[in-house]
Formats: C-alpha cells, structure tokens, sequence
C-alpha cells in the first residue's frame, strides 16, 4: 500500500515538473516572438520605449489569461492552487 501511494507522489511530481518545464519553454518561445513583433511593427524612439510597449503587453496577456483560467476552473467548482 505505501509502495502504491510513493508512486503516485512521484508521479504527480514528474508530472507537476514535466508541466511547468514545457509551460516555461513555451514562456520562452512567446517571449521571442512578441519580441520580434514589436521590433518589426512598432516604431520605437528607444530601445526602453520598447521594453515599456512589451512589458505592457505582457502583463495584459498575463491577466486576461489567469481570468479566463480562473473562469474555466470555476465551471468545475475548483480554484487557481495558492502561491
């Protein structure tokens, strides 16, 4: 019975890892692409100008993310897991 429930942790776990691994290379494969948009599309004074432009971007894809998430969880009676 306790060999059943060390796998099942171990599994949860790897599967937790696996989860937050691939969800920080596609972080990483927006952050680019956003990135090359804006050097490409928005004409920049500086390069802060920017910095400025992405930082807000991302922060409004973040929250319109995190509510829609947030919304779906709700349908389901579960909540976003506390930091």
């Amino acid at each position: 019975m306790a060999k059943n429930n060390i796998r099942k942790e171990i599994l949860q776990a790897m599967a937790g890892l696996l989860t937050a691994a691939f969800g920080l290379i596609a972080a990483l494969a927006w952050n680019e692409a956003i990135k090359a948009f804006i050097a490409k599309y928005v004409p920049m004074g500086s390069e802060l100008t920017g910095l400025f432009i992405y930082a807000i971007l991302i922060t409004i894809i973040a929250v319109l993310v995190t509510i829609f998430i947030g919304r779906t969880l709700g349908r389901y009676d579960m909540e976003l897991p506390e930091e």
